[in-house]
């Protein structure tokens, strides 16, 4: 149970600083009627993998579980094609675009991984 709690943790902060990526990456990018839609869009869907997963952690239920870490994972894969969108467009560099899709991805990753293994569980 302890290395559970630990788990979460981890994985509560790691969402928060992948958020928290995301702003920082926003900074440097000028503001214009396209760029100001984009950041809408992946702010909203960064912070709430995190907001989600937070509430998956405090679900009543397997199945409240299951719900919102599936939340957490469209959230997530939302967040990964708005990355996508504003490197298609030159807004970000290949460097930060790399750490911040596979950071996204492997976020994908460990929310399918959660989903079937509660779902196998039940």
């Amino acid at each position: 149970m302890e290395k559970d709690v630990r788990a979460s943790s981890d994985l509560k902060l790691r969402t928060k600083r992948f958020a928290l990526s995301i702003f920082e990456l926003l900074k440097d990018i000028k503001g214009s009627i396209e760029t100001d839609v984009l950041r809408k869009q992946i702010i909203r869907s960064a912070t709430s993998v995190g907001a989600n997963y937070r509430a998956a952690c405090r679900s009543r239920s397997r199945a409240d579980f299951i719900s919102k870490i599936k939340i957490c994972l469209e959230e997530a894969d939302e967040t990964q094609y708005w990355l996508e969108l504003f490197f298609e467009l030159h807004l970000i560099e290949q460097k930060k675009f790399a750490e911040l899709y596979k950071e996204v991805d492997e976020l994908i990753a460990i929310f399918v991984s959660s989903a079937k293994t509660a779902e196998q569980s039940k």
